[in-house]
């Protein structure tokens, strides 16, 4: 899924004492792409031995959850008819029960079960061009859809209707933080990780300053930032409908599909930015945000004190809110 961008405030390779530098390196990733920056110095790998090593986990991530490579895990589960059982990695089946949780925590606003949905609508790997169905075809499509068709058994995915999973909500988030992990493990201690638009920040640069990064106004047209945020140890999901959509009639509809209509959110949030430590968390919550909108999603992430920052339209242009957990920890934020 290509989301709206979270884009780094940082100029150039930076040179600073005791041999450390800003290493980068970056490639195509997921049907986007992937950047990491990290500070070298003595005991960390060098630039090849680690873009090998990011590369590899990006390419296992691909194998078990691509919805647009037939041969992936996911895809041939989504083949399975109803009533069937295959055996998954165990990465597929901590997303699911990730999912599945975010999923009762908001009443079935976030569900990982709208593949169907999404090619019905000219969003999916398997759609036939962008079109606004019938709302018979939605609603025989959505017999298809729904975390309670399906369930674990052992290391089994299980599936009691003919259900197709999408990952692509949270699989970045999940992505980022594995990589993270493995960072940890070679000793890279200062880094900065953006997955296809999904970021993590640790440690300082070798001048001392501070990662940064510019939440995204919601414009078509070019980046521009909005606020600029300091990182250290956190992840940043954003969720937008100003990238992903087409217009027909004259209406905007958006890649972000309402569970409970089976239709593109109609809402005037335009877009919500979550910051957590975990970016999987960060990940799923603001596309359950999204879906939610701007009045019961901030109600939502106020009550779960969850730190996010809600971008809504209103007639005379752009309205921005934070919730008490996102101004705790932040403040008033910077402005670029």
């Amino acid at each position: 899924m290509v989301k709206p961008a979270l884009f780094v405030l940082l100029a150039s390779i930076l040179l600073a004492g005791c041999g450390e530098k800003i290493e980068e390196f970056g490639g195509p990733t997921m049907g986007s792409h992937y950047s990491l920056k990290y500070v070298a110095g003595e005991g960390t790998p060098e630039p090849a031995t680690l873009k090998a090593d990011v590369e590899a986990l990006l390419a296992e991530v691909d194998q078990q959850m691509s919805t647009w490579r037939a041969d992936s895990d996911l895809s041939e589960f989504n083949r399975l008819p109803a009533g069937s059982c295959r055996v998954m990695p165990a990465p597929v089946l901590e997303l699911v029960r990730f999912g599945e949780r975010l999923s009762a925590d908001s009443d079935g606003a976030f569900d990982l079960t709208l593949e169907p949905l999404l090619d019905l609508w000219g969003f999916g790997p398997q759609s036939r061009g962008e079109r606004v169905p019938t709302a018979e075809e939605i609603a025989e499509v959505r017999q298809r859809t729904g975390h309670h068709h399906l369930r674990i058994d052992g290391e089994q995915l299980c599936k009691d209707a003919a259900v197709q999973l999408d990952l692509n909500s949270i699989a970045a988030g999940h992505t980022v933080d594995r990589i993270a992990a493995r960072l940890a493990e070679l000793g890279v201690r200062s880094y900065l990780l953006d997955v296809t638009g999904e970021l993590k920040a640790l440690g300082r640069k070798p001048d001392g300053s501070a990662w940064r990064i510019a939440i995204e106004a919601p414009r078509d047209d070019r980046q521009v930032a909005q606020k600029v945020l300091t990182l250290d140890g956190l992840g940043v999901s954003t969720s937008g409908d100003y990238r992903n959509y087409f217009e027909q009639g004259g209406k905007r509809y958006s890649h972000t599909l309402d569970p409970q209509t089976g239709a593109p959110i109609s809402h005037r949030l335009a877009a919500v930015t979550v910051v957590d430590s975990s970016t999987l968390r960060a990940d799923g919550l603001s596309t359950l945000l999204m879906v939610l909108g701007p009045e019961r999603g901030y109600t939502f992430a106020e009550q779960a004190q969850v730190a996010a920052f809600f971008v809504t339209r209103t007639d005379q242009g752009f309205a921005t809110r934070a919730t008490p957990a996102f101004e705790r920890r932040f403040g008033a934020g910077e402005t670029p």
